[in-house]
């Protein structure tokens, strides 16, 4: 009996995830989420990259983000581990992970400072151009067999949702529209497992209604360096 308690109380939170997940995505103003096998992972359609870019001018955006090409690199892909690829990522993402600086949501010596000094506009620009890069992307030369089973499937029993289905195929998102959550195939393995481990232990908090957080928590250190390198290697 309590087994099947255990069960059922997994799978009504696993369906209030899902549910906060759906309402958050309605209150802004975004599209519920598709299934992983009606996106074009990767897709760097001229259309996919003009929706994907958001309001802001890539263009401006080129010649406004030079500080920022420092570390993320001249067209978003950065060769530091520990700083995140921007190419391809969705505009709107990149400038909520901005204002979240601007706020002091998320801290960094060096972000917070930057973030500081961008007007809406400006930042409108510098993730347009960012966005409109040919997606990140891995090398492929390895598959973690763990870190994918859980990015696929999931792990209903300790109320762990499939990585698919928020973070699309690969990775690679799931709709230009659908931007509150990142493209992430491709990105670092040490920015990913960073992420994961502060998600986990409560250093980063900014997910929309926590749901990074609560995946996070029940994360071994090896579920999270497999994730990693299934992730990056996309």
């Amino acid at each position: 009996m309590s087994h099947t308690k255990r069960k059922l109380a997994a799978c009504l939170t696993l369906v209030g995830l899902i549910t906060s997940i759906a309402v958050f995505a309605q209150n802004e103003g975004t599209p519920p989420l598709k299934s992983s096998a009606n996106t074009g992972a990767g897709d760097d359609s001229a259309e996919s990259i003009k929706l994907r870019k958001g309001p802001g001018d890539p263009v401006a955006g080129r010649e406004k983000s030079q500080l920022c090409q420092g570390c993320h690199g001249e067209f978003g892909d950065s060769t530091e581990p520990a700083i995140p690829k921007l190419a391809g990522q969705y505009g709107k993402y990149i400038s909520k992970q901005v204002r979240n600086y601007q706020t002091g949501i998320r801290s960094h010596q060096i972000m917070n400072a930057m973030a500081a000094t961008l007007t809406d506009e400006d930042l409108a620009d510098v993730s347009a151009y960012f966005a409109s890069q040919a997606k990140m992307k891995g090398d492929h030369s390895a598959e973690n067999p763990i870190g994918k089973n859980l990015f696929l499937y999931g792990d209903l029993p300790k109320m762990r949702l499939a990585c698919v289905g928020c973070h699309g195929v690969r990775g690679k998102g799931l709709d230009p529209n659908t931007s509150m959550f990142p493209v992430i195939g491709g990105q670092h393995k040490e920015y990913i497992r960073l992420q994961l481990v502060n998600f986990r232990d409560g250093y980063r908090t900014n997910s929309p209604n926590a749901i990074m957080t609560r995946i996070a928590d029940s994360l071994t250190d090896t579920e999270i360096e497999s994730l990693a390198e299934y992730v990056s290697e996309q």
